[in-house]
């Protein structure tokens, strides 16, 4: 996507805070706080020509399996969702893909922090996403993630790949029963075959796509005149979640996504490139701090505090255990009375 040729808006939307974006009013109900990164259930994005039968079935079965679960499109929540996407949609329809596809919003009232997108523009945004997110800034830069799978054609690319990969895989069973027709062997080698295929192939492939959607996804923030600075801070908002609540850290090579802190990373280098696209598209200025610097200060306050509570309970446990000044024995009036009337 180039810079020069991109088309931009010259209006953004106003930071606000995200209990005023996503307000409960419909729905009293509040959901516990979860870590599902990444999106164990979803299917992947992909291009809309070559799948819109098979999406559009796809459709189907997630829209019955959330039927129960679906926001009103009166809903304050589906309605901030619907605003964004239309910003970002609006401010990219110079990108090949975007006006082509007939995107349509579903909201699911579900604890889950996910969101996906199938190729025919249906996108579906947990209401866990939305509460773990600050601002608009980082629910813009997330929703164009999404529409960066679905343009991109990754659901495609996913498919020829593993389409591939089976093909190999077969001649390669057909070579270990035609030296030895055993069927524990077969067994075994379908099997080492597939974790093979797995750990070699598809989940680093998956990754690489993920790390693709994220830079197309800033890219198409930044054309939205949002604050690319907020896409980063979310991940490691993440990661802080994660090592609060003692969820075990995982190994990036187990995972179909980078890891959050990877992706922080990765983000931050994509940054000042973006803030290049806010600049040629004339967005207004960036104001206020830097939110990274804000999360640093605020998670330096944080680890802190226990620090500090700790040394003052230090303290006064002190003064507690100091040692205590004996008291003098105390001699009863009457008896210095009797000894003075006997001398």
């Amino acid at each position: 996507m180039g810079a020069d040729k991109a088309r931009c808006c010259s209006s953004c939307f106003q930071g606000c805070p995200a209990s005023q974006l996503f307000s409960r009013k419909s729905s009293p109900e509040s959901p516990h706080f979860s870590l599902h990164a990444g999106r164990p259930s979803a299917p992947p994005a992909g291009h809309f020509e070559a799948h819109a039968e098979a999406a559009g079935n796809h459709c189907g079965q997630w829209m019955e399996e959330f039927k129960n679960d679906m926001l009103t499109e009166k809903d304050p929540r589906y309605l901030t969702v619907k605003e964004v996407v239309h910003h970002l949609i609006e401010c990219n329809k110079d990108i090949p893909g975007i006006p082509e596809i007939d995107w349509v919003i579903h909201v699911v009232h579900s604890p889950d922090i996910n969101a996906f997108v199938l190729p025919n523009g249906h996108m579906f945004i947990f209401t866990g996403l939305l509460n773990s997110v600050t601002d608009i800034h980082q629910l813009s830069f997330l929703l164009g993630h999404e529409i960066a799978h679905a343009v991109l054609g990754h659901a495609a690319e996913k498919a020829s790949l593993v389409h591939l990969l089976d093909f190999l895989g077969m001649i390669f069973l057909t070579m270990i029963w035609a030296i030895c027709p055993r069927d524990s062997l077969a067994v075994l080698g379908q099997w080492i075959q597939s974790k093979f295929q797995e750990f070699m192939f598809d989940r680093p492939y998956s990754r690489t796509l993920e790390s693709e959607a994220d830079k197309i996804g800033l890219q198409l923030a930044a054309k939205a005149c949002m604050d690319v600075r907020a896409s980063s801070v979310f991940w490691q908002q993440m990661e802080f979640a994660e090592s609060l609540h003692g969820y075990p850290k995982l190994p990036e090579w187990l995972s179909t996504h980078p890891s959050h802190g990877n992706r922080a990373e990765y983000l931050d280098r994509l940054i000042p490139q973006a803030l290049k696209i806010r600049e040629i598209c004339n967005c207004p200025p960036l104001s206020g701090p830097d939110p990274r610097l804000l999360f640093k200060l605020t998670m330096k306050h944080i680890l802190e505090e226990p620090e500090k509570e700790e040394a003052d309970a230090a303290i006064k446990k002190q003064k507690v255990d100091a040692i205590p000044i004996q008291k003098q024995e105390q001699i009863p009036l009457t008896y210095m009375v009797r000894k003075r009337t006997r001398s």
